[in-house]
């Protein structure tokens, strides 16, 4: 029996490798044909560029004899001549002013023609694409005509962004489902030029595009008036487009988006490895860019948990607290996927068991919150760089374990929500605990809203009112509840979790089914409005995209599913 166990487990990480190097073949190869390419294409631009150097030394070695000789001729008649160019080219004021101080204008009925020479239109053939261009020679130009240096306009990849969905907080919108990415801007960028380039170009170097705005991390919006009004479900077109292999080779554990690059996510499990992805074909699949070993070294303990430091440059991980292991570990992104490196902080503040939840405040100030199952919540600030961070415990009010934390927008208040059915707020001005709620189950999350600084969800383990609403503002109950009911299980995972929509009106939520629940908060019913069956084993997570209309999600099955809202 155990030989037979053995040799099934074997086959399957031998059906995991194989899949692996697969994988990594393709990507090689599609490494190689693209270096291939742009190799021949910067020859074949270095040799246009010399072409037209030489052209424009002839060109002023001829202007200077027209120069030298034009004063000694007396009969001077412009030639009329039909303009043929239809592209209009601009001359710069320097080049016309020093054009008139060695030769008499024209009239205005005269027109010099500027034959523009095709070399700047000649391009080397995509491996990727059909070329049916005919490039023509370079065109040679008349003695006595002068041709200013004019630039040519060379057009930039173009990308659409959808601006991120703006719900509507007045009556009218409560029965009406405003879940939409409006707005659609034109915006010049390299990366999603897919027809061109190859996919895995973007996988050479990753590189952060800085910290969100103030202005976005204080944007407020009233939507708990808008909590309940509505008899009918909002229910949105969400259809599954594809389900992929998340090249785990165990299960897997987390998926978080990048904060600051809308083409970046990443995904942990078991196995102790995190995987860089890149989102392809507008949210329809997504790229593997890179595979990091993040055991800790002691113990070879796998990350519980994962967060994306709000500058993009940075995956930070949290482990166990047992037998003196590394507790922090921080993933360097900035340097390129071959200088990637994984290094540990020396700092480990909590005594004992699992570091459950790791998140980064939502505030000026860098620090991140842990909650462990030693009961404790601890703040870690930077002091002065990503490798002096600092711990400082705030609290040990939870009389059992730290499932879930979160911090305020508005104010300096860190949420914490425990095993012990409790739901404390830590004022970090006040150095003391001001907000206190008591369940009737132990809660497992805490998760604010992303428009309304006063709400926040608080995922609880009571079967069909997992989901809590709650008015930071209030002391009483919760203002509504969501639940679903379990079909292969009546137990509850926290490994199972929610996450808010871009516009802060819908709430995601896996389950110990194959299923993805959505909840729209204006309806009045405790039921989700939208069921996706998606995979073959429970879900874990479904993150919503914050620019494109896609739903991501991680489950047991070791799949990622792209769902897309239509």
């Amino acid at each position: 029996m155990w030989e037979e166990e053995a040799n099934g487990i074997r086959k399957e990480e031998e059906e995991a490798l194989l899949d692996l190097i697969d994988q990594q073949t393709k990507n090689v190869q599609k490494l190689a044909k693209a270096i291939a390419y742009y190799t021949s294409k910067f020859e074949q631009k270095e040799k246009n560029l010399e072409e037209l150097q030489q052209e424009l030394a002839r060109l002023r070695g001829r202007a200077n004899v027209a120069t030298s000789t034009r004063y000694h001729v007396n009969d001077f008649n412009p030639v009329k001549v039909e303009r043929r160019s239809m592209s209009p080219i601009q001359i710069s004021d320097d080049s016309s002013a020093s054009l008139s101080e060695c030769e008499p204008q024209p009239d205005k009925d005269n027109i010099v023609p500027l034959k523009k020479s095709s070399t700047l239109d000649k391009e080397m053939p995509s491996p990727f694409q059909k070329n049916n261009d005919n490039s023509g020679k370079l065109s040679r130009a008349k003695p006595l005509l002068i041709i200013p240096d004019v630039k040519p306009m060379v057009s930039l990849p173009l990308k659409t962004v959808e601006s991120s969905p703006i719900p509507c907080c007045s009556d009218s919108c409560a029965g009406v489902s405003v879940f939409s990415f409006r707005n659609t801007r034109i915006v010049r960028s390299k990366a999603d030029i897919s027809a061109k380039t190859p996919p895995d170009i973007g996988a050479v170097e990753i590189q952060c595009k800085g910290r969100k705005s103030k202005s976005e991390h204080k944007e407020h919006k009233e939507l708990i008036p808008l909590i309940g009004r509505s008899s009918s479900a909002n229910t949105l077109n969400c259809q599954t487009c594809s389900v992929m292999h998340s090249q785990h080779k165990r299960k897997m554990r987390t998926i978080v988006l990048c904060p600051t690059d809308d083409q970046l996510f990443a995904s942990s499990s078991l196995d102790g490895v995190v995987n860089l992805w890149q989102v392809q074909d507008r949210g329809s699949s997504a790229n593997l860019l890179s595979s990091i070993d993040c055991f800790t070294r002691k113990c070879r303990r796998w990350p519980e948990d994962v967060a994306w430091h709000p500058e993009g440059g940075s995956l930070f991980s949290v482990y166990s607290a047992d037998d003196g292991d590394s507790q922090i570990s921080i993933m360097n992104l900035n340097k390129g996927k071959e200088n990637m490196r994984v290094y540990f902080l020396e700092e480990k503040p909590h005594v004992k068991g699992i570091i459950n939840n790791i998140m980064f405040m939502p505030w000026e100030e860098g620090c991140f919150v842990t909650g462990g199952s030693d009961h404790a919540v601890v703040l870690w600030t930077d002091k002065d760089g990503e490798q002096s961070w600092k711990p400082k415990e705030l609290h040990r009010g939870h009389s059992s374990a730290v499932m879930g934390v979160a911090g305020l927008q508005h104010k300096k208040v860190v949420m914490s929500a425990g095993a012990d059915k409790r739901i404390l707020g830590f004022d970090l001005l006040a150095q003391r605990i001001g907000y206190k709620h008591h369940e009737e189950s132990k809660c497992m999350s805490v998760l604010p809203n992303p428009h309304d600084l006063n709400l926040f969800m608080v995922q609880t383990g009571t079967l069909e009112k997992q989901l809590r609403l709650f008015d930071f503002r209030s002391r009483q109950a919760e203002i509504h509840s969501f639940g679903w009911k379990q079909e292969s299980s009546d137990s509850h995972s926290a490994l199972i979790t929610q996450a808010w929509s871009p516009d802060g009106l819908y709430i995601s939520s896996g389950s110990v089914d194959p299923v993805i629940h959505i909840f729209d908060i204006r309806y009045n019913s405790h039921n989700p409005c939208q069921s996706i069956r998606a995979h073959q084993r429970r879900v874990f997570k479904a993150v919503w995209h914050h620019t494109l209309p896609v739903l991501i999600s991680i489950s047991s099955d070791l799949n990622i599913g792209f769902h897309k809202i239509v």
